[in-house]
């Protein structure tokens, strides 16, 4: 399972959103297609198995590379491709 730490803006606040599959997929066409207005954190996580991680830089990895291969990034995602290289 996946959830986003989305930062809807200063005086509406900060929000975790799940996401309604459990497939890496999903979650990036959904930063593709606009569904957070600005998401700060991706953390996946599996109860079954007893672990979670933050996959954030993974995911700015992805889209950073889907961006160099012609595909349009929101602008309400754009920050995300920066964090691509931080560690």
């Amino acid at each position: 399972m996946y959830i986003i730490l989305d930062a809807s803006g200063a005086w509406v606040g900060r929000a975790w959103g799940e996401t309604e599959d459990i497939y890496r997929e999903t979650v990036i066409r959904d930063l593709l297609d606009g569904v957070y207005s600005y998401p700060v954190r991706i953390v996946a996580f599996n109860t079954a198995e007893g672990w979670s991680r933050d996959i954030t830089i993974e995911i700015a990895a992805e889209l950073k590379q889907r961006w160099v291969e012609g595909k349009d990034i929101p602008a309400c995602v754009q920050h995300l491709l920066a964090l691509n290289g931080r560690r």
